[in-house]
Parts: C-alpha cells; sequence; structure tokens
C-alpha cells in the first residue's frame, strides 16, 4: 500500500487568501411539519462564522447523514471560500457519484459554504451571484380537493390571498391519482381494492381545467401535476385534452426512465411541459435543456448537487431558451426556498417558483426564514442566506421515518400492480 493510498489528510494544493478554517461539518434533523428536513451547518474557526444548507432527502434522510460522516474529513481544516474545489472534491473522491444520497449530502455543504461567503462578505448570497434582475419571484401554491368544487374553492382561496399562479388536482378513485384526497368507497371493478385507473385519470383532469376556467376565469394561470404516471402517447392526450384551457405548463408528464422519450411528447404536445423534480443529477437535469425536452426545468436543487450546480443550470437553460421552475414543496427546507429564490432573481431564465406556506413551529426553527407575501417570494437582504437554526427548538420535533413509503405502498393498478412515480 502506497502513501497515497494511507495519507488521511486532505490539504488544498494552494495557500488560501485567509487564514480561515473548516473545522466541523455535522447534520441537524428536524420535522416540524412532519416532514423530516436535513440542514447541514459547517462551522469555522472564526468565532461567530458558520453556515447553513439543505440535504433534505425526506425519505431516507437517515442515509444522508450517514454520508456526511464520510465527508467530514475531506473538508475539516479546509478554506471555505474554496466552493467548487471542495464540493467537487466530495463528489469525485467517492469514485461512484451522483444520486439523491450523495448529491444531496453534496448540496448541504455547498449551500453552506454561500452561506459563509456571503456572511464573510457582508452580502447576501443573491448580490454573490451577480445581483437582481427581477425585484422577488412570483410563485405558485396547490389548490387541491377530492371533487371539482372543492378544488376550484380551495384555488379561489388561494388567488384572494394573492397568487396569480395555482396548481390545480382532484380526487379519483383509488390512490394512484397524485395530489388530492382519494374518492371513498371500495369499487367492485378493481381487484386491488385502491386501485386506480389511468382512463379515469384522463377524463378527470380535462373537466377539472374546464370547471375552473370556467368559474375563475382567464385572470389566473393554471398548472398541474401527473408525477410522472403517463405512456409518451398517454402524455400526448391529455396535453391535447387540456389545450383549450391553457395551461401554463403540465409537470412530470413522464417517469425518469422514458425520460429519452420526452422529446417526442414535447414535439407533440400544445401546452409547455415542465419535468426534472426526480433528475438526481447535475448531467441529467442539463440533458433535459440541452436536448430540447423541456420548457420548464423542474429540479429539486439539493437533489442535482446545490446551488453551484442549480446556477449552471440556470445560465445552460438561459441559453437554450428553457425557464427555470425549481422544486420546492414542504420536502425542501427553508434554505433550500431561500437558495432556489436567490436564483430566480438573478437569473433570466426565471419561469416561476413552486411554493409552500410553511406552519407556526417551522417559523420557529428557522427564524429569518422568507414567507409567499401576496404571492411573492422576496430574498433576505441579511448576509448569507439571513436565516438560523434555533437548535433547542429543532430538538423539540424530532424526525421519524418519511410517510411516503407507506403511501407509495398502495399506489397501485386495479389488478394489484404497483405504479411507480
Amino acid at each position: 500500500m502506497t502513501l497515497a493510498e494511507t495519507d488521511t489528510t486532505f490539504p488544498q494544493p494552494w495557500l488560501p487568501r485567509e487564514n480561515v478554517r473548516i473545522t466541523d461539518i455535522r447534520a441537524i434533523v428536524t420535522a416540524p411539519e412532519g416532514i423530516p428536513l436535513v440542514v447541514v451547518r459547517v462551522d469555522t474557526d472564526q468565532p461567530g462564522l458558520y453556515g447553513y444548507g439543505c440535504a433534505t432527502f425526506t425519505q431516507r434522510w437517515k442515509a444522508v447523514v450517514a454520508f456526511l460522516e464520510h465527508v467530514r474529513p475531506l473538508v475539516i481544516g479546509r478554506y471555505p471560500g474554496d466552493i467548487d474545489d471542495l464540493t467537487r472534491l466530495v463528489r469525485f473522491t467517492g469514485y461512484w457519484r451522483e444520486g439523491p444520497v450523495g448529491n444531496n449530502a453534496l448540496s448541504g455543504l455547498d449551500m453552506a459554504l454561500w452561506d459563509i461567503a456571503g456572511k464573510r462578505a457582508g452580502m447576501p448570497v443573491y448580490e454573490m451571484f451577480g445581483g437582481r434582475v427581477r425585484a422577488a419571484a412570483d410563485t405558485y401554491l396547490h389548490a387541491e380537493g377530492a371533487d371539482v368544487e372543492a378544488t376550484t374553492a380551495h384555488a379561489r382561496e388561494l388567488i384572494a390571498a394573492g397568487q396569480r399562479h395555482v396548481r390545480i388536482q382532484v380526487g379519483q378513485r383509488g390512490t394512484g391519482h397524485y395530489g388530492a384526497p382519494p374518492l371513498p368507497g371500495d369499487f367492485a371493478w378493481a381487484k386491488h381494492a385502491a386501485g386506480w385507473r389511468v382512463e379515469d385519470y384522463l377524463v378527470a383532469t380535462p373537466r377539472l381545467f374546464a370547471h375552473v376556467r370556467e368559474e375563475l376565469g382567464d385572470g389566473v394561470e393554471l398548472l398541474h401535476d401527473v408525477h410522472s404516471r403517463l405512456s409518451p402517447s398517454q402524455a400526448v392526450t391529455l396535453t391535447r385534452s387540456l389545450e383549450p384551457y391553457r395551461p401554463f405548463f403540465v409537470e412530470d408528464v413522464l417517469a425518469p426512465e422514458h425520460w429519452h422519450r420526452l422529446g417526442e411528447v414535447r414535439r407533440a404536445s400544445p401546452v409547455p411541459i415542465a419535468v426534472g423534480e426526480l433528475a438526481t443529477s447535475f448531467t441529467d437535469a442539463a440533458r433535459l435543456v440541452r436536448e430540447h425536452q423541456v420548457d420548464y426545468l423542474r429540479a429539486h436543487l439539493s437533489d442535482v448537487g446545490g446551488v453551484s450546480a442549480a446556477r449552471r443550470l440556470a445560465v445552460l437553460a438561459d441559453i437554450e431558451g428553457v425557464r427555470t421552475a425549481w422544486h420546492s414543496p414542504g420536502d425542501a427546507s427553508p434554505f433550500a426556498v431561500a437558495a432556489a429564490v436567490a436564483l430566480d432573481v438573478t437569473s433570466p431564465a426565471f419561469g416561476i417558483q413552486e411554493g409552500h406556506v410553511y406552519n407556526e413551529q417551522t417559523h420557529e426553527v428557522f427564524p429569518g426564514m422568507i414567507d409567499i407575501v401576496d404571492g411573492w417570494l422576496t430574498p433576505n437582504d441579511a448576509p448569507g442566506w439571513g436565516i438560523e437554526v434555533d437548535e433547542e427548538a429543532a430538538a423539540r420535533f424530532p424526525a421519524g421515518l418519511s410517510g411516503h413509503d407507506a403511501w407509495a405502498a398502495k399506489v397501485r393498478a386495479p389488478d394489484g400492480a404497483l405504479i411507480a412515480p
């Protein structure tokens, strides 16, 4: 065994500009809404200088925490200003790379280092990215209901609160659909009582759009999430049926296993296509843009490696005429929201920002987090992300196993076959 193989130190091959060093990196896990959130804290040897980043992979959060133990020796003792070198070091030294576990750990480090950089410069991160090209990010929220009347009523409430964009979902028989409660009752035609039929979905969704558009008029933009449940031909059928109601976009029409066919769906679709939530690498997300497979890129920042990777994706999107619509529901921490909005207000490629209204307990855990006001998200002007973590409050909301597993296990067809998102 050579010295290189036994060496456990990882010095940088150049002298840092300042004598500042990373002293620790650790995970903080909390679930103030019952959804496990993973936040990475990076400490330095300078009193009061530390940073936070989002590493939330809700369904497998324990794996991310374990991965961070492998990351610690790579970064302790290093200069925190070398963000790209540190993230490349973490990415490539594992040899096998990509995937949501490693990329979320990498993201937590990446975002925390940007937080530190902003604090050292005395500037919000968005100014580190070149400054604003817009005042704030327009958002959309989710309206759902067991039937079209309930969904319409929910959408009307969101519009009254200031939303100009609303995602609409409606309940159906079984649990295979997404984003709304299932209709009650057992169905004699189903071998599996919770079974879901795509044929029902393809009828129910245009009826939903027709009802909402008639009730709410043309003054609101309507969006919809398929959640990857369709075949390419079914995706085309759906988008063509929705054309009269002018959707802002239709999201995740195909599962990632079939993304090689997205181009044909997009070419045949009369409405914009938004995909990318299930991208688990920078290269997969970049391919969606580079090969003109999407109109809106929907990547989850921490799954593609953090805000540094997303910045590059935004530049690529701008070059290729694609818009960004970063994934940011309740399983994104407030640091992920802050990072997404920093990109939104600094990128010409911005299209729309997914939003989530967090509960009071989340605000208690994350003082300084930004909120939607009249449909807008505006970045903090404080240095870094401008958000703290109250670790005593975080400890009062311990994370358990994600409820997603139990739900996903029930997403089945009438014959009992599992339906993959």
